[in-house]
């Protein structure tokens, strides 16, 4: 029975003997869903690749998990922390210190995050050394000096390079050298390295020293400001965290995933996915409610038709079938010629980098793109959902149709 009427169905689509106003609205039609499920697939594959491309970046020097003592406090016995961390299976976790200190050259002052890592461990949990494109990762003291790794775009704003020499002052004790006549905390360090990260921020905020010297400067002892974790599989991060929350108290420490240290920028990523994703639906929905309208016109247009198919036997189901059908047929038409387009366009941009951005300006060649399966199944699939509902209205109404007055008139 269903070969019948999709038969029919396509005959009043795709088989008439001449271009009527109808038969246009049908080809508008399955260009509008076609241009809509392109146009979310390029711009939500945009999407995806500004987010992979922004959380390589972050995941290059961030831990995947960090544990940090709650409130302003430290972590006062971090190695029995390290553990109980290592006893729950991650392999993968080193101390650290985090603290604002002023960066002095002779001509220039800068006040900066100065975070103090131990140099043996810092390889597995943060790819700093990997970012290091001039000199090398070497914290060690040498002569008295101590060693800095620093970024390339403070580099530049102080105007060293490697093998000169720079002044941390410590902000602790710093209000009584100003009433007592006391001398700041201060230690002189060599630029050993200088990493690029592609992100300003790290580049122009943040240096590394050694642990020792970091505890030293900041008067901390043995403390340390946290722990960082970095495990197998990113996709872990929940499920460790959730483990170490049931390990550790957490009246104690704030346990973090990659997420929650950027939760910010993820959801407003999120919204704006969203967003593009709304508005770009409404193409498809101008789309539907052509199909609609060409729908109705055919239903009108094959009044005659549907009183003799009635009269034959054919009953209510049958007719709403052959209608529901059109709709559905110009859905998937739609949504695999919108789905190939897209592709093309994207597998495009991937491998010809056809909109290219300028690097004066942007750290990335072309605009990044990276295509999901799932955007391949939701978004068509959202497409022929509509067409669908679209085609419903058109449907019942045909249905409805009296088989001797649809004949009787004509």
């Amino acid at each position: 029975m269903m070969r019948t009427e999709f038969f029919i169905a396509k005959r009043y689509l795709f088989s008439k003997r001449k271009m009527n106003f109808i038969t246009v609205i049908s080809a508008i039609s399955v260009l509008g869903v076609t241009i809509g499920v392109a146009a979310m697939i390029i711009v939500l594959s945009v999407f995806n690749g500004f987010s992979s491309k922004v959380t390589n970046i972050l995941i290059g020097f961030d831990p995947h998990i960090r544990i940090e003592a709650k409130g302003a406090s430290r972590i006062e016995n971090p190695e029995a922390l390290l553990q109980t961390i290592y006893a729950n299976g991650i392999q993968d976790a080193s101390a650290y210190t985090m603290n604002k200190g002023m960066l002095a050259t002779k001509e220039v002052n800068k006040v900066l995050f100065i975070k103090g890592v131990d140099e043996n461990n810092i390889e597995k949990v943060s790819g700093i050394k990997k970012y290091t494109h001039y000199g090398k990762f070497d914290l060690k003291d040498e002569n008295g000096f101590g060693s800095i790794i620093i970024g390339f775009s403070l580099a530049n704003s102080l105007k060293v390079f490697i093998g000169d020499t720079l002044t941390i002052v410590s902000p602790v004790g710093l209000e009584y050298s100003l009433t007592q006549f006391i001398e700041p905390i201060t230690k002189q360090f060599i630029v050993r390295g200088i990493f690029d990260s592609d992100n300003r921020d790290y580049d122009s905020k943040y240096c590394y020293i050694s642990l020792n010297n970091a505890q030293s400067l900041f008067k901390l002892g043995n403390t340390v400001n946290g722990i960082e974790i970095k495990l197998p599989d990113i996709n872990e991060s929940d499920n460790v965290k959730i483990r170490l929350q049931s390990s550790l108290d957490t009246g104690k420490y704030d346990i973090m995933t990659w997420y929650d240290l950027h939760r910010d920028f993820y959801s407003i990523l999120k919204v704006e996915r969203w967003a593009a994703f709304i508005i770009l639906s409404l193409i498809i929905a101008v789309a539907s409610f052509n199909i609609l309208g060409s729908l109705t016109m055919t239903v009108i247009e094959k009044k005659r038709d549907i009183g003799i198919l009635k009269a034959l036997g054919a009953t209510d189901k049958m007719i709403t079938r052959i209608f529901m059908l059109e709709g559905i047929v110009v859905g998937i038409v739609g949504m695999v010629a919108g789905s190939l387009l897209g592709l093309a366009i994207a597998l495009g941009q991937m491998y010809f980098k056809i909109y290219k951005l300028d690097t004066t300006v942007y750290r990335l060649e072309a605009l990044p793109v990276e295509l999901r399966v799932t955007d391949f199944i939701f978004i068509p699939l959202a497409a022929l959902v509509l067409c669908f509902l679209a085609s419903l209205y058109p449907s019942i109404r045909a249905a409805k149709q009296k088989p001797v007055e649809s004949i009787r008139w004509e």
